[in-house]
């Protein structure tokens, strides 16, 4: 069995959450720039405005997230970085973002809810219910998929801790 490197498996864990978090700014300032200059000229009584809020709304909190995330990151290992400590790290990233990818579900589960509730008659402002809908959906939609293919990169990159049995 090769020897592991608890700092070359640090490396390539903080590279791919650091390049992940990337994604996750980029995302968020592609909403904040289009929602956000749609949202400023659409009719609040039409779904488009809600469907653009939603998404400025959205993307701020993803702002926090990938802020904190990309503060957490830390180029090199602490010192005395164990191969123990490594594997713990790992699995608590890997996890997070499959319980993520979880939620992500639940969150496409509430899109389609609110878009069928606003179709309904007597359902009280219905373009509001299915702009954010709408916008639920994508999000969750983008977020599923992000989170998925973290999961699985995290996944990939811990084999030779698993082949090790820790």
């Amino acid at each position: 069995m090769p020897v592991l490197d608890p700092n070359a498996l640090y490396a390539t864990r903080e590279l791919i959450v650091g390049r992940g978090l990337a994604v996750l700014a980029a995302w968020v300032i592609i909403n904040l720039v289009g929602s956000g200059y749609a949202v400023g000229r659409a009719d609040r009584r039409l779904e488009p405005y809600y469907f653009h809020l939603m998404n400025v709304a959205w993307a701020l909190v993803n702002a926090g997230l990938a802020a904190w995330g990309i503060v957490m990151l830390r180029r090199l290992p602490p010192a005395g970085w164990s191969l123990a400590a490594e594997a713990g790290a790992h699995h608590h990233d890997e996890n997070l973002f499959l319980i993520n990818t979880g939620l992500d579900v639940l969150y496409v589960v509430v899109a389609l809810w609110l878009r069928r509730r606003a179709t309904e008659p007597g359902a009280g402002h219905p373009a509001r219910l299915a702009g954010f809908g709408h916008s639920v959906l994508l999000q969750g939609g983008f977020l599923f998929v992000f989170d998925l293919a973290m999961t699985a990169l995290l996944h990939l990159a811990g084999a030779p801790l698993r082949a090790a049995g820790l």
